[in-house]
């Protein structure tokens, strides 16, 4: 008896080992990777392939620039040169295509006296590599030529549209082709600051909505004045940051959960970024104010072929969009392991690498394209083209690596719809779940039908035209018929 105690003892010993062991295999496997995943048509969180995976870490003193402080942004040239601002050192560093030091800029010349940055916080290196640096703490913006050297600021404007105690304090700046200066100021909720090339201050631009609660309208419609002035202010959602496409459209992330946290601008500062996919660019759709609320996008860069990338310093995570707004890839997240950040800054494109900038730990992670990312991105790439044959095929290879991605599906449809082909759109479009182009197609589909069959329908119809005249001609005569008879 005894002895079949101690059986049974150790057998449950060793199946408590297994369990563990089992155990302790999922949670090392649950740690050796964050989790991808994308959104389904209705809104379901559902498994994904990694589009991007984490391949290199770069700091100041791997790069040979010694160690990065407090760095607040990044910019990327054609020559893939990477431009880091950074600001706890009050310089900015170019690194080479390697991620190698070249030289570093922290004082120069401006007007015959020397001049030292003071934590400055956004940088933007034209085609012509010319390069705009937002000083903030020294409130105003300096403008170097391709040899480094200081060839102008901007400080505070002067203008009617500006109120006299006006604080100038430029966080960030973008430059298009016909060299206006687009300038985003701590504490302006009129939208962007333009200037002209010449440095003078134009006008705001693309200034967000602003959204009132209707419970605190109501009361403040049944208030007195001296209540009114108690109440809360609604003002417009600053924005966070901003970036220019080859085109010369400002692309923008704000604050704004309720509204359209993600803008493409144009000239006149209207909004016009297409937002077709199944729900609004605006990273996470799906979180809880446990898990810390709506995302906190700060940073945008825009690809080739009209694709972005947004970074959301909440969860750590980059969210992809093609530029009809459908979701393609989310990686990233918050952590220790190489992929992950504690304090994610700014993000941008170096090729179709994505590198990712850690303001706290004051790194850059590099991440690569897995097959799965190489091939989606080729493919929105083939359609943006009109390559239709060649995204079809990038497409079917997508869906077979990733059979929960709707898009692709949309994709292939599309496809098919400039190649003509409405009767296989349509049911690509119908399981894609995109209603506009199944409609579109299967109007199409309907005509092409009808065009090809039309003699045959029109012989039917007459036939039976002619077939019911000569019945109603019958009925008649046996109508007459029986009233002779009686």
């Amino acid at each position: 008896m005894v002895a079949s105690m101690k059986k049974r003892k150790a057998g449950l010993l060793a199946l408590c080992c297994l369990v563990s062991l089992g155990l302790g295999g999922e949670l090392v496997q649950a740690e050796s990777a964050a989790p991808s995943y994308n959104y389904s048509y209705w809104g379901d969180n559902v498994a994904a392939p990694s589009a991007y995976e984490a391949t290199t870490l770069i700091t100041g003193i791997s790069s040979g620039a010694g160690d990065f402080k407090n760095p607040q942004d990044i910019q990327v040239t054609s020559d893939r040169q990477i431009y880091l601002l950074d600001t706890g050192n009050n310089r900015f560093v170019v690194l080479d295509q390697n991620y190698k030091f070249v030289r570093t800029v922290d004082s120069f010349l401006l007007k015959g006296k020397a001049e030292h940055f003071n934590n400055p916080q956004g940088i933007f290196v034209t085609d012509q590599k010319e390069i705009y640096v937002a000083d903030t703490g020294n409130k105003r913006i300096v403008h170097f030529d391709s040899r480094f050297n200081a060839v102008g600021v901007i400080e505070s404007p002067k203008s009617e549209l500006l109120q006299a105690n006006f604080d100038f304090q430029p966080v960030r700046v973008a430059v298009d082709k016909a060299n206006r200066i687009y300038v985003m100021s701590a504490g302006v909720f009129d939208g962007f600051m333009e200037f002209g090339s010449d440095g003078a201050f134009k006008s705001f631009m693309g200034a967000n909505r602003v959204h009132v609660d209707p419970v605190d309208y109501f009361w403040k419609s049944i208030s007195t004045q001296a209540q009114r002035e108690q109440m809360v202010m609604y003002t417009p959602t600053e924005f966070t940051n901003l970036d220019m496409n080859d085109e010369g459209f400002l692309y923008a992330t704000n604050g704004d959960e309720y509204g359209d946290p993600i803008k493409k601008l144009n000239a006149q500062g209207a909004d016009i970024l297409r937002r077709e996919g199944y729900y609004k660019p605006s990273g996470d759709i799906m979180y809880s104010t446990l898990s810390g609320g709506a995302p906190r996008l700060v940073d945008i860069d825009v690809g080739d072929s009209e694709m972005y990338s947004v970074l959301d310093a909440k969860r750590g995570r980059v969210f992809t969009y093609n530029g009809d707004g459908y979701l393609m890839y989310i990686f990233g997240g918050l952590g220790n392991r190489l992929g992950e950040f504690n304090t994610p800054a700014a993000i941008e494109h170096n090729g179709d690498d994505i590198l990712v900038l850690d303001q706290t730990l004051g790194e850059i992670t590099v991440f690569q394209t897995t097959d799965y990312g190489r091939t989606l991105n080729d493919a929105v790439r083939s359609y943006y083209r009109g390559d239709e044959e060649q995204a079809y095929q990038l497409f079917s290879k997508v869906v077979n690596m990733n059979a929960n991605m709707e898009y692709a599906y949309a994709g292939i449809g599309k496809a098919h719809l400039r190649k003509g082909e409405y009767k296989e759109a349509v049911q690509y479009f119908k399981r894609s779940m995109d209603r506009t182009n199944y409609s579109k197609a299967f109007l199409l589909y309907r005509k092409e039908v009808l065009r090809e069959h039309f003699s045959t329908i029109m012989t039917v119809v007459i036939a039976l035209v002619i077939i019911w005249q000569i019945w109603r001609m019958y009925r008649k005569m046996r109508a007459r018929k029986k009233v002779v008879l009686h």
